[in-house]
């Protein structure tokens, strides 16, 4: 029977279940998606001082925000008017038209967040314009106006009062944390506000008790004097400075040498246009620019301030606003990487103040933009892959005769003492830009270390990490240039593997070939390498092959191509590198230096640990008590 027939005219209409919400409840809905703790009150109060064009701002809190947040700026304040429209739904005096959302450059945008506010706490408002003579008064209490605004005395700025958060929303209060808790989050907060606008001065005072007072840092030193307050002199000490532009992008800030890299990531500002964002693009590729560079799980530390055409931004995707679009995402990806990678490998504009005022730096650091052409009286880079360092580094039970040679074993030709210059020390008023960056050695420690002397004190070279550092990077750059070279075994080398090892090599057949590693399959448990990179030389090949095999079991094939391939690459110059307990003549340890000098991305080995490290003629005044 139709539907129709079955209804009387008796029967109840259905009842209406779609409603339009009263004001007061959705102000309160929209405060769930804005206001979720107190530190998020205070960033939308301090981002609107900030848009008010405020040169200082003053916050104060009690009860963890909970109880009392007051925020004072010495903006361009409001008028009468403006204010009664500042707690009104969707006003806001930063866009006016549709095509401005295009091309947002202030902060906050979409007039929601002193509305929010209010309906969720009571809100006084206290403003005054620069031009007026008085101030104006407005009062709301979960929502509603407490009369009209009044006239009241005040600076010129804005004074924005918030109270007893939550008091009407019981249910979202609970869910606060301790006030201590809930204090840390907002000393976080300004912490990364301060750090976005150096040249607007903050306090913060904390139940009574001042936290940050931090005056405008406007010079290159001013800033790094509030970067030291924030976030610790040991992060500028350890960091490089960057500056760069291309593509109508510019980043310009800090970031943390390799060997200052972190437990966490804790330590990790990126700003765009000023406003803080957190991005799993940009940060993947500052993650891929350290990616061969770090000990471990450490995370690198940075502040970086990314600087775009608003227009090619969308910045519009979260309430919160910390998330965005860029509409060309692969040109930013490739100019940070690239600017990140870059500078890692040849810092540049580093002072001479900033490379001494770390114990530990990266190598490259000390490289002045003078000095990167710098030739050591051996012209021609000395290859330091083993076949060469077999040639050039003494056998370990190979006794080092007293003139100081070591014999080639190929071609005849040998290696004097005076193919490279002997300094056990160095000359008495030579001048400092005649010495090379890391200083010329002086002796071997335990087979292990290299002790060299530069201006400023001692370096201690880690042989080995140092030497596998030079060949991994010669391993890129003849991948990348022109492929490896393959040397065939005279004698092909069977391996026992286990079935599953076996079949890993099978799936990686690409992979193995591109990099001359020649392996085939002879049974299901035998593997038989007939070919391998020319650059390493005499190496244990089984030992190579097991390593390569257990990498590629762990890391498998679903990462990038070019991550793997490094990967692999990294064994293979561990595998190749020289090994301790190696002795060397002065000469050889010279040539070590030199090579080290021409290296990008010397400071650390493959696995993030540091390479070389400098005690300061000052440094070893104090450990010896000299001058006191």
């Amino acid at each position: 029977m139709p539907l129709m027939n079955q209804l009387n005219d008796d029967a109840p209409l259905p009842q209406i279940r779609i409603r339009r919400l009263p004001p007061q409840l959705v102000n309160q809905i929209a405060a769930g998606e804005v206001i979720e703790r107190p530190a998020a009150v205070v960033k939308e109060l301090v981002e609107n001082a900030l848009d008010a064009d405020a040169g200082r701002i003053e916050i104060v809190v009690e009860g963890g925000g909970k109880r009392l947040i007051r925020v004072r700026d010495d903006g361009i304040g409001m008028g009468r008017e403006d204010l009664r429209s500042a707690v009104s739904r969707h006003a806001t005096s930063k866009i006016r038209e549709l095509i401005d959302l295009e091309r947002i450059a202030s902060l906050g945008f979409r007039g929601e967040a002193l509305p929010s506010i209010a309906s969720v706490a009571r809100l006084t408002l206290i403003t005054r314009c620069r031009d007026e003579e008085h101030g104006w008064r407005l009062e709301l209490s979960g929502g509603e106006l407490l009369g009209e605004a009044a006239p009241a005395a005040h600076p010129p700025g804005t004074s924005v009062v918030v109270r007893d958060l939550f008091h009407n929303t019981p249910a979202r209060r609970k869910f606060l944390r301790t006030d201590q808790t809930e204090l840390r989050h907002i000393q976080a907060l300004v912490k990364r506000i301060a750090l976005s606008r150096p040249e607007v001065g903050f306090e913060l005072n904390c139940h009574g008790r001042c936290n940050y007072r931090l005056v405008p840092a406007r010079t290159s030193v001013e800033q790094e004097a509030r970067l030291a307050e924030l976030l610790g002199r040991e992060f500028v000490g350890q960091s490089l400075v960057l500056d760069a532009e291309a593509a109508g992008l510019q980043l310009r800030g800090w970031i943390g040498l390799p060997s200052a890299a972190r437990a966490q990531a804790d330590l990790q500002y990126l700003y765009l246009n000023g406003r803080m964002i957190r991005d799993r693009l940009a940060g993947h590729a500052i993650r891929r620019a350290y990616a061969d560079l770090l000990y471990k799980e450490k995370h690198p530390a940075y502040v970086l301030y990314l600087e775009m055409d608003p227009a090619e931004v969308d910045v519009n995707v979260h309430p919160s606003k910390y998330e965005v679009r860029f509409r060309e995402s692969r040109l930013v990806y490739d100019f940070l990487f690239h600017q990140l990678h870059r500078a890692l490998a040849h810092p540049r504009g580093v002072t001479e103040d900033r490379r001494c005022r770390a114990s530990t730096s990266s190598c490259a650091s000390l490289v002045q933009e003078n000095r990167s052409t710098y030739q050591s009286p051996w012209q021609s880079s000395i290859a330091f892959p083993m076949v060469e360092a077999t040639r050039l580094y003494a056998a370990a039970d190979e006794p080092i005769g007293n003139d100081e040679k070591t014999q080639w074993s190929e071609g005849g030709a040998r290696l004097l003492s005076h193919a490279l210059p002997h300094h056990p020390a160095l000359a008495v008023g030579q001048s400092e830009e005649a010495i090379p960056p890391l200083g010329y050695a002086l002796a071997q420690l335990h087979g292990v270390y290299v002790l060299s002397e530069d201006a400023a004190g001692l370096i201690l070279v880690d042989m080995h990490a140092a030497h596998e550092r030079i060949v991994y990077e010669r391993l890129k750059d003849e991948l990348d240039r022109e492929g490896l070279a393959g040397q065939a075994l005279l004698v092909p080398l069977r391996v026992g593997v286990t079935p599953a090892e076996a079949d890993l090599v099978e799936d990686c057949a690409g992979l193995f070939k591109r990099l001359q590693f020649e392996v085939d399959r002879a049974a299901p448990d035998v593997l038989v390498v007939r070919r391998i990179p020319a650059l390493l030389g005499q190496i244990d090949v089984t030992a190579l092959l097991r390593d390569v095999l257990s990498g590629l079991a762990v890391h498998g094939m679903s990462g990038q191509l070019e991550a793997m391939i490094n990967q692999l690459l990294a064994t293979m110059a561990c595998h190749g590198s020289v090994r301790a307990q190696r002795r060397l003549t002065i000469a050889e340890m010279n040539a070590l230096l030199r090579d080290m000098e021409r290296t990008r991305n010397i400071g650390q080995c493959n696995h993030g640990r540091p390479t070389w490290m400098r005690l300061t003629l000052a440094e070893l005044d104090r450990l010896f008590l000299r001058g006191r």
